[in-house]
């Protein structure tokens, strides 16, 4: 899952990003509304937070504009302005939540990691695929009832295999939504977290390569 962070304060946006990448989501970040207009262009993200005020606007207003084009990417807005007419107006307007500040990132990590799974319809929070289960609410993975110890990437790219079992996913489509715009798409670190991957799920197989396409999950039995 790719999340947007729009934050004017650069220690705040950088520890909001650290604490969302700790929890297995590939972050971009902006410091005003223009440049969040296009990243929203060129990237397709599972949640957004704006801080309200920022140096080109109040974000209500750039929402509020989107939400009427029918754009329904899930947004949290984190601000300091906190009377209760400042929150309704947020919902009014096209917020789905509403995190006043100064907050724990530990709860806005959990409150982003609800809107994207809302975003994905249908999802279940437990995702199978032959012995395999994981578990997107208590982030663990287990293979064959064994608990697995994944990085917050590992636990991202298999949550995305999984997500798209038995289709062919290209490194491509790996960088896109579980890494974010900091990633250099010509280097190998997608290759190099499947291979920690596979060797952490062990034998047998079913992270398989497709040459020069991509990976996909392929059962034990076949």
């Amino acid at each position: 899952m790719r999340v947007l962070v729009v934050e004017d304060d650069e220690d705040l946006r950088i520890a909001v990003s650290a604490g969302l990448r700790s929890a297995a989501l590939a972050v971009d970040s902006a410091g005003d509304i223009a440049t969040a207009d296009e990243a929203l262009f060129v990237n397709s993200y599972d949640c957004v937070v704006f801080d309200r005020m920022l140096p080109d606007g109040d974000s209500v207003g750039y929402v509020r504009t989107r939400r009427r084009e029918g754009w329904a990417v899930p947004v949290l807005f984190l601000t300091a302005r906190d009377t209760l007419a400042d929150r309704v107006e947020g919902f009014e307007h096209g917020g789905d939540d509403y995190l006043v500040k100064p907050f724990a990132v530990a709860e806005l990590t959990a409150r982003v990691l609800s809107l994207c799974r809302r975003a994905g319809t249908g999802r279940p929070p437990v995702l199978r695929y032959d012995d395999v289960e994981l578990d997107t609410g208590r982030r663990e993975v287990r293979r064959a009832g064994v608990l697995l110890t994944l990085t917050a990437k590992e636990f991202s790219v298999l949550e995305y295999l999984i997500s798209r079992a038995e289709q062919v996913v290209s490194r491509t489509d790996l960088i896109e939504h579980c890494w974010d715009s900091a990633a250099d798409p010509m280097s190998n670190v997608v290759d190099v977290t499947i291979k920690r991957l596979r060797t952490k799920l062990r034998r047998p197989e079913l992270v398989h390569a497709v040459r020069g396409q991509g990976y996909r999950l392929v059962r034990t039995a076949e």
